[in-house]
């Protein structure tokens, strides 16, 4: 406390009581407070007095101080043709970039030079060329996705005399020429920055593209997802280099995966993203097509042993599960059940359902997404990831629906067109359980996509609306910080911490989207939200414990998806009033 010992105020008691373990930024923001109070309460007239009075003072100052939001930033950034535009972020925030997709992988394979791309074309366009059918004016972009932080010893890479450090954020990449997952050495250098871990799997195969991916310390595995249908599934890879990958979707079964969560017992949550097909009376919105699933392994030790998958099932208000009708797709839109489904305060029944269990039914792959409709799961508009809530001992899961991401829809908000967040109750060792609204999605809040829990009580939804949204709204994506004790029946609205903006090489090939030939995304998206100690442990699952921002090792990333494809970390500014030494996790180096 060496602010203390360089102040000449004296502080009675009571005050130094409740000034116990702050560090030193705190210490002086407090202090100032009790010099502020102090000059208010000199008409008191007794010592105690105002000694009381600055006691209550500076514990309400402390908690609001440093427990408060970040300052929400008023507006989204505005889509505007051939100008691009940069990240607006809470004043308390910073971000600064540890990679981007230029970055070269330090051990480069046939199709697999870069970060962020393919080595099929220039990572920029010649100037004046243009995209033809039979042309690529730059080279296919890979979009590093998902992002999962560890703190692990003795990694190695290509390199067997560098010392790669401690640090490491994965990550797998959703598009391109070859699917491939890498990690970004945190505290290494530039030429050792990046390292491919692989693109093939143990049998030789190419890599499909991934989304998700999360840390399954029961079998020390990464857990990647594949978003591809009918040819998606989970795969589980070592982090040993080079990382032995391996496709387990005989046990998991192929759909289109995305979020993936694990809870203390060894459970997994699956969130699945397939669109829907259009009606015929509401061409501009989508049938419910996707699921919540559930996997319970056999031996959380070796996930290659098998398990039970299962879906959700949720009853309507009728008593009768709410489930896909394929011949009805414009009924399914306009349901009752889904308008339901997208009230507040209506609490619903659920149940979960098996689907496929190794044990009777082997091992061979199978269709996850057709054995829920045909077990009367509830089918969901394009769920994309969720997050237990930490404190809840992993009964609580919160998860989104992106919607139909077009504001001609004709489900509108009532029947869940801009989408959701759902609030999940359910127990490990139970298949029933309970479903609720907690957010409803409105044209300014709207596609959400990656979250992750920010304290025990707050969460952040990022927004991913796509390009078509982007021009309709002009309006680029979000990231939003929600309560989860708040009711936003009532109007309420969540902070808005990050307003996206678009770089250069996403306003390039947003000008080239729609061209013959043109294989790139546009516009930038937030994705690979993630904020973790980096705890590779059971007590590291997302979920376990109380997130601390900035604080105790916790470290928050994202990747600006599209274009530059740059990752990023976010740290408090100076007027975040967070100490430096809150960016050590112990081990003696500083984050910043």
């Amino acid at each position: 406390m060496s602010f203390f010992r360089a102040s000449s105020l004296s502080l009675a008691q009571p005050e130094m009581s409740a000034l116990t373990g702050r560090s030193d930024n705190q210490a002086g923001l407090i202090v100032r407070g009790i010099q502020m109070v102090r000059n208010k309460a000199r008409k008191a007239s007794s010592r105690g007095k105002w000694a009381m009075l600055v006691t209550s003072c500076l514990l309400s100052l402390s908690s609001l101080s440093f427990a408060a939001d970040p300052t929400s930033v008023p507006n989204a950034n505005p889509k505007t043709p051939n100008t691009w535009k940069a990240d607006i972020l809470s004043p308390e925030l910073i971000e600064t970039p540890v990679a981007q997709g230029s970055m070269p992988v330090e051990n480069p394979s046939s199709l697999v030079g870069f970060y962020g791309y393919n080595n099929d074309g220039p990572q920029l366009p010649v100037p004046g060329d243009l995209p033809s059918a039979t042309h690529k004016v730059e080279a296919s972009k890979t979009e590093p996705d998902k992002n999962t932080y560890l703190v692990l010893d003795n990694q190695k890479g290509p390199d067997p005399n560098y010392n790669y450090g401690s640090h490491f954020l994965f990550q797998g990449h959703e598009t391109g020429q070859i699917g491939y997952f890498t990690r970004v050495n945190l505290d290494a250098d530039g030429p050792h920055r990046i390292t491919l871990m692989a693109d093939h799997d143990i049998t030789g195969a190419p890599l499909p593209t991934y989304d998700g991916s999360t840390w399954y310390p029961f079998s020390e595995r990464l857990l990647l997802t594949a978003e591809a249908g009918a040819n998606g599934g989970v795969w589980q890879a070592t982090l040993d280099f080079p990382s032995q990958v391996e496709d387990i979707s005989g046990i998991f079964g192929r759909g289109g995966y995305e979020g993936i969560q694990a809870d203390r017992w060894g459970n997994l949550i699956i969130v699945e993203d397939v669109g829907g097909k259009v009606g015929t009376a509401n061409p501009n919105a989508k049938q419910p097509n996707s699921f919540i699933y559930r996997f319970i392994p056999a031996d959380r030790s070796d996930l290659k042993r098998g398990g039970r998958l299962q879906a959700l099932q949720v009853f309507g208000r009728s008593g009768n599960p709410i489930v896909f009708h394929a011949s009805n797709i414009d009924g399914d839109i306009l349901s009752a059940d889904v308008r339901d489904l997208h009230t507040y305060h209506l609490v619903f029944r659920t149940r979960w359902v098996t689907l496929h269990d190794t044990a009777t039914n082997g091992f061979s792959p199978f269709n996850a997404n057709a054995l829920a409709k045909a077990a009367g799961a509830t089918p969901f508009k394009r769920p994309e990831n969720g997050q237990f809530r930490p404190g809840t001992d992993f009964t609580e899961f919160f998860f989104d629906e992106t919607g139909d991401t077009d504001n001609r829809t004709q489900a509108g908000r009532d029947f869940g067109g801009f989408g959701s967040i759902q609030k999940l109750t359910t127990l490990h060792n139970s298949d029933d359980g309970t479903l609720q609204l907690f957010y409803l999605c409105d044209i300014g809040h709207t596609g959400f996509d990656n979250t992750a829990f920010w304290t025990k009580d707050k969460v952040v939804f990022v927004e991913d609306r796509g390009d078509t949204l982007h021009t309709q709204a002009n309006a680029l994506d979000s990231a939003f910080l929600f309560d989860v004790r708040v009711d936003y029946a009532n109007g309420a609205q969540p902070v808005r911490i990050l307003a996206q903006g678009r770089d250069p090489s996403a306003t390039l090939d947003s000008a080239f989207s729609g061209m013959p030939g043109f294989q790139n995304e546009g516009d930038n998206e937030i994705t690979g939200w993630h904020l973790s100690n980096g705890d590779p442990s059971v007590n590291g699952l997302l979920g376990a414990g109380n997130p601390k921002p900035f604080h105790d090792g916790w470290r928050l990333f994202y990747t600006g998806q599209h274009g530059d494809n740059v990752t990023y970390e976010i740290l408090p500014s100076h007027l975040g009033d967070r100490d430096r030494d809150d960016f050590n996790d112990g081990r003696g180096q500083d984050f910043n």
